[in-house]
């Protein structure tokens, strides 16, 4: 493997991770830009080995998207609706939301995720009375809820601060939050995928508030529509950053962009290809070396690549992630749920060890 490493110009690289050095900008754009992705893929499963063996974390979850209602005009997004009465466009009311989490009473589940649209028509309490009710229903469910593009919403909607925002969603239940809208940071790439969307600076500092108090979060790209593999390295740099000051990310999740019922379709973009996704995940784990986890997100790359990802960096495969609708409105083809067996079995079938978690990592159940 050694003159492998050396024939593809990352020995200096291998010598870095060795003796634990951290990797440059310049070294990821090297790992992005070398031909030889097995080469990448064994430096990232052997990183991985380190921090976790052959242990693949999973858990049991629902994901509810409560409104598509949304005022931004994200190019890249297929589930928004700009306004109510639009065809599609839906606000659950507060009962229609809990019945979700009441429906599966029977079943074990440790995590309701939340992700809205920004709906201008909603007050306040509509989002602290939700996971209140949640919380009713469930008392032990943990809440992974609203991105930092919400909370800076919520924040210039309702006059208050992201600090008072976070507190009060904190003191109705608020456990953890997703790491969604933090797209590709460069401010060149949010101009033209994202137009009027926040700055990235506010994105890391919704995050470092939460952090500050005890609010653990994810953290997220998107990649493969407009940005160079030097903004992708950018990015991962800032969250690792943003890390080494916090320490408050639980997991990193690469998001491959789906261009299906959006303009960029329309302009000939077509999906990442599995080499892109492989590559993604095993530069993310090399460069992002404060952060514990590495997800392969099935719902966007597929369970068999999700399998092969396990190989290249990833240690987690995310969850049954029952009703997801943002994935699926643009293009996806898995299904909407996957059960905890059939987790467990492509966990099993890829010579890993499935674990499933909780939200913060605790193992609840080994399946040796």
């Amino acid at each position: 493997m050694q003159a492998r490493l050396r024939a593809a110009g990352l020995a200096e690289i291998d010598e870095k991770l060795q003796s634990s050095e951290r990797l440059t900008l310049e070294d990821g754009v090297r790992l992005f830009d070398t031909p030889d992705l097995l080469a990448v893929g064994y430096l990232a499963n052997r990183e991985r080995e380190k921090r976790h063996g052959a242990r693949t974390y999973f858990n049991y979850n629902l994901r509810l998207e409560p409104t598509n209602v949304c005022e931004a005009t994200c190019l890249f997004c297929s589930f928004s609706r700009l306004q109510e009465g639009m065809p599609e466009a839906y606000t659950m009311s507060l009962e229609q939301a809990w019945d979700k989490l009441r429906q599966r009473a029977n079943q074990p589940l440790t995590e309701v995720h939340v992700v809205n649209g920004l709906n201008p028509h909603l007050p306040f309490s509509y989002y602290t009375e939700l996971l209140r009710g949640f919380k009713r229903i469930r008392p032990s469910i943990h809440l992974k809820c609203f991105t930092a593009v919400e909370i800076a919403y919520f924040s210039q909607l309702y006059g208050m601060s992201d600090e008072q925002v976070l507190r009060e969603l904190k003191d109705a239940g608020l456990g953890s939050m997703p790491g969604g809208g933090a797209e590709v940071f460069a401010d060149r790439v949010r101009k033209l995928i994202a137009p009027g969307k926040e700055h990235p600076d506010n994105w890391i500092a919704t995050h470092r508030a939460a952090h500050g108090m005890g609010i653990p979060t994810h953290c997220t790209m998107l990649y493969g529509h407009v940005e160079t593999y030097e903004e992708r390295v950018d990015h991962l740099l800032r969250l690792r950053d943003l890390q080494d000051e916090t320490g408050g990310f639980l997991a990193f999740i690469p998001l491959p962009f789906h261009p299906e019922n959006t303009v960029f379709e329309r302009r000939g973009w077509r999906f990442s290809t599995g080499y892109d996704d492989l590559r993604m995940i095993a530069v993310s784990r090399l460069m992002l070396d404060n952060i514990a986890n590495v997800k392969a997100y099935w719902i966007m790359i597929s369970t068999p690549l999700a399998q092969v990802a396990l190989h290249f960096g990833a240690n987690d495969i995310q969850g049954t992630v029952m009703e997801e609708q943002i994935a699926h409105a643009a293009g996806a083809v898995t299904p909407q749920e996957e059960k905890v067996q059939s987790l467990v079995s492509l966990i099993r079938e890829a010579g890993r060890v499935p674990v499933q978690r909780d939200t913060l990592y605790n193992a609840v159940r080994t399946f040796a």
